[in-house]
């Protein structure tokens, strides 16, 4: 079967997953500190080059995860594609990502900040008793405000900014949501869209974008259509 292409909506963000393979985990400077703030480098080069506004990221173990908005179709496969082609020269090592990169797309005022807690709390699944804001290779406490030298590139989503009227209302506020953490029911949602590369939101979000859309937004119907039923016996 035929994979579909990277789906992609003008002006709307994307979440982001491609997670690392064993070979580059196992190689023995894959995951050391030196290498994590080089693809945070390269992560802010290239989204600067390619005109894609970065609103969350984080790169761990657990892979590079990403909420993002790009210019258009082109500029968060190229950001992608650099980080690994940068990534595979500086250790001389192969492909380093398991495949090709999954996305979803949420839908604003819904699935925006439960997306980017999802982002920010991603190290977590490699490391349990992490607190989230202590892992500089996010963009956590640039969120939350608990960093010295919060990162001036991040582009705060208008989700975000709804979330008070001050800096210190937005991030006590994101604090707060990052501590309580997405519902299972959210989880499982968000990773579903991400495996299926589907819109994340509700039927009338998709029906508004679908015009737009390069491709499909959701799953098709299972099994073979249904023939018409004519009804004069024929």
């Amino acid at each position: 079967m035929a994979r579909l292409p990277r789906l992609y909506v003008p002006g709307q963000a994307q979440l982001v997953h491609s997670t690392f393979s064993p070979t580059l985990l196992s190689h023995a400077e894959g995951m050391l500190p030196s290498t994590l703030d080089e693809l945070v480098n390269w992560l802010r080069e290239e989204s600067a080059r390619k005109k894609v506004q970065v609103h969350g990221f984080s790169i761990s173990a657990a892979g590079v995860a990403l909420l993002a908005t790009p210019n258009d179709a082109t500029g968060l496969p190229q950001v992608m594609q650099a980080l690994g082609r940068n990534l595979a020269a500086m250790l001389r090592t192969g492909s380093v990502f398991t495949g090709r990169y999954r996305s979803a797309i949420p839908e604003p005022g819904a699935w925006i900040l439960p997306a980017l807690i999802w982002v920010d709390q991603l190290a977590q699944l490699a490391q349990p008793l992490l607190d989230p804001e202590t892992w500089r290779w996010s963009s956590c406490s640039t969120l939350t405000g608990s960093s010295l030298q919060p990162l001036g590139w991040i582009a705060f989503h208008k989700d975000y900014w709804s979330l008070g009227n001050t800096p210190f209302d937005r991030q006590a506020h994101y604090r707060s949501m990052l501590a309580e953490g997405n519902t299972r029911a959210q989880q499982d949602e968000i990773k579903q869209a991400i495996r299926g590369q589907w819109a994340l939101g509700s039927q009338a979000f998709i029906d508004t974008l679908e015009p737009m859309a390069n491709r499909r937004l959701q799953p098709g119907q299972r099994g073979r259509p249904r023939k018409n039923m004519r009804q004069d016996g024929a």
